[in-house]
Formats: structure tokens, C-alpha cells, sequence
């Protein structure tokens, strides 16, 4: 520990000041001249979390401007309901638009519920804005964005972000805007990216096959959200493409996610044997043991990932048993209705990398918390 009246250098300050909110960021460097160095240099600002519900004036004072040039990786809270909030995120993404030399990271994310028939017109022409003036972005991640995403946005990217490496473009929409082909575009333009979150209505065969071809370079998660209309009238992807894709991103990890929206036969459409799912999340208005005996089956070496919105049923409770005795690999599994003592058993059993697990005996009071595994 320092003693009273000894400064600390300023590197020991920068990490201090690195895990403050803006605010007292903006508060410690008016201390004193060593504290604003330390508060302002880049180590501070390479990667920066705002919350507009939180950092009261929310934007920085003029004094600080400058320090938006620092700022590589933003992750922005905003909530779309409170104007203030909402103002201050879209002025922000602003006058971060064109920086030198500009954001390689950009997570979005809304708090609470957003108004009614709002579509978000000022946030989403903030993002455009972004992406038209910041080709070095290398991530940007819109899955927790309530409001349509459309084809105008992805060829926005396509066409200013040719390094991207990371896009999620599932969020929670009831619309499904982004088209195949839009995303076909975004493949060829973006040859580096190897992460993306998509509808499954945006997702083609054609586009598959561009990242099965033998030039492309390594592909390693591909996120895909069933919760629109559009998505359970998609067209399905073929067993064959999924099974040319394997073979050329042997490391591919395939999250699913399959809401009320999609039908029993729609589901059956989805899920292909050859397809490497490592994440599955079910919260299906119809059958929920097929699926999951079809993951038990064709998903055993590749499932880490698995969590269930059912009814409890016995059928369910053995669906759940056959699973954990074929996926030794799981690490997760979470299940929110009640369940039979035998089926903990199972996972505990047969799953020696389980870390954590939801599987209530009995009706207990909400929110059901994990239990962690040591």
C-alpha cells in the first residue's frame, strides 16, 4: 500500500480506473494532474462498458472527448423505453462513428421492454452510421437489440466492416427482415468472419455452401434462433450440406434455439443428424421429448449444452435419462419443470464434466437457480 502522500504509478491507477463507470472515471480526473493522465490514457478505454440507466449525464464531458478514440470495445445498456437513456446511447454510437481508428468491437444491449410499435429508427440509423464509418470493426453483436433488423443493415455491414470476424443478428424479433440473400452478400464481402448469429430464415443452402467450399477459412459457431413466422415456413436445410460443412469446419459449433413458433413438423425440418450441435434450447408449444431423444441420438459427441421448457411428463423424464447416458460430454443441462429423482441420478451419473444443472424434484418458488457442480 502506498504511503500517504506517495502517488501510485499510473499503470497501477489505469487498472483501477479501467473497471470505473464513466462517471467516476470522469470524477477521478479531476483529482489532480497524475490522476486525470492515468484516467484518460488508452489502457483505461480499450474495452468500456456504459450504462445509460446508470452514468447520470450518461455522456462524457468535454474534457474527455478525446477519449473516445481510445475506445476499442464498447459494450452500451440502454433502455428503449426511457427518452433520456435512449438519447444518450444513440448520441454516443454517434460520435463514436468515424473515429480514428474507430471501434473493433460493438455489443448492444436493451434493458426492460421496449415502447410499442417502435422500431427503433434512431438507434438502428446510430448502428448504420457505425458501420458505415468503421471498416476495422471486427465484432458487433445485435442479438439482445429488440427491434427488426432488416437486409438494409446487413449490406450496411457488408459493404463497411470487410474485417468483420463476429455478427449476431438473433435477437428476439417477431419479424424476420434479414433475407438469405442479404446474408449470402455478407459472406462473400466479410471472407474473415467465423461467428455468426442468425434467424434460421436468413440461413440458405446456398450460403452453406460457401462455407463448406475448400478456400474458406476456418468457420467456428454459427448461432441459429427459430422464434418467427418466417422461420418456420423456411425451407430446410438439406442433411447433405450440414454433413459438407463437418467435413470442412471439423471444430464448427452449432447453437439452436427452437421457440413456440415452429411446429412439430417444422422442428423435425430443423434439426438434421449431421448437423454439430453443441447448444440446444428448447421452449416449444408442441412435442418436446422428440426432440430431445433426436439429440440423444444423433447429437451425442457434440451436445455440451441443453435446456428445456416443457410440461413435466414421464415421457419427458426418460427422454431426459436416454439423453445423459449417451452425452458424457454435457456440461449443462437445465430443465424448467420438475423432474423424477432418477433423472438427476442419470446426469450425475453418466456426465462427469456436468458444471451446472436445473433439475428441480419438487415445485420450488421462482427464479429456479442452478446448482453448480464442484
Amino acid at each position: 500500500m502506498a504511503e500517504p502522500g506517495e502517488q501510485l504509478p499510473e499503470e497501477v491507477l489505469a487498472l483501477i480506473f479501467r473497471h470505473l463507470p464513466l462517471r467516476d472515471r470522469a470524477a477521478a480526473a479531476r483529482v489532480c494532474r497524475a490522476w486525470a493522465a492515468a484516467a484518460t490514457c488508452s489502457a483505461v478505454w480499450h474495452d468500456t462498458k456504459v450504462s445509460c440507466d446508470c452514468e447520470g449525464e450518461g455522456m462524457l464531458p468535454p474534457y474527455l472527448s478525446s477519449c473516445l478514440d481510445h475506445i476499442h470495445n464498447l459494450w452500451l445498456e440502454f433502455e428503449p423505453s426511457r427518452e433520456r437513456s435512449r438519447r444518450v446511447a444513440t448520441e454516443l454510437l454517434t460520435a463514436l462513428a468515424g473515429r480514428t481508428p474507430g471501434l473493433r468491437g460493438l455489443h448492444l444491449e436493451c434493458r426492460g421492454e421496449k415502447p410499442l410499435f417502435d422500431a427503433g429508427r434512431d438507434v438502428l440509423d446510430a448502428v448504420h452510421a457505425i458501420c458505415r464509418a468503421t471498416p476495422a470493426l471486427r465484432h458487433l453483436d445485435l442479438q439482445r437489440l429488440p427491434f427488426t433488423l432488416d437486409d438494409a443493415l446487413v449490406l450496411q455491414v457488408a459493404h463497411g466492416c470487410p474485417e468483420l470476424r463476429s455478427l449476431f443478428l438473433n435477437n428476439s424479433t417477431l419479424v424476420g427482415s434479414v433475407g438469405p440473400g442479404s446474408v449470402l452478400e455478407l459472406l462473400e464481402a466479410c471472407p474473415r468472419l467465423c461467428t455468426l448469429g442468425l434467424h434460421l430464415a436468413s440461413l440458405s443452402h446456398p450460403a452453406l455452401e460457401v462455407l463448406a467450399a475448400p478456400h474458406h477459412p476456418p468457420f467456428e459457431l454459427l448461432a441459429l434462433r427459430c422464434a418467427c413466422p418466417e422461420d418456420a415456413r423456411a425451407p430446410p436445410l438439406p442433411n447433405e450440406a450440414w454433413t459438407a460443412l463437418r467435413h470442412r469446419h471439423p471444430g464448427l459449433v452449432v447453437e439452436v434455439e427452437l421457440e413456440p413458433a415452429l411446429s412439430d413438423e417444422s422442428v423435425t425440418c430443423v434439426l438434421q443428424p449431421a448437423m454439430p450441435v453443441a447448444v440446444l434450447r428448447l421452449c416449444l408449444s408442441g412435442d418436446t421429448v422428440g426432440p430431445v431423444r433426436f439429440a440423444a441420438l444423433h447429437y451425442a459427441t457434440t451436445l455440451r449444452v441443453l435446456e428445456v421448457r416443457a410440461a413435466a411428463s414421464a415421457e419427458l423424464d426418460a427422454a431426459l435419462e436416454l439423453l445423459a447416458a449417451r452425452c458424457p460430454g454435457l456440461r449443462e443441462v437445465h430443465c424448467f419443470c420438475v423432474v423424477r429423482p432418477s433423472v438427476l441420478h442419470a446426469f450425475r451419473a453418466h456426465c462427469p464434466r456436468l458444471r451446472s444443472y436445473t433439475l428441480k424434484l419438487k415445485r420450488e418458488p421462482h427464479p429456479w437457480r442452478p446448482t453448480l457442480v464442484e
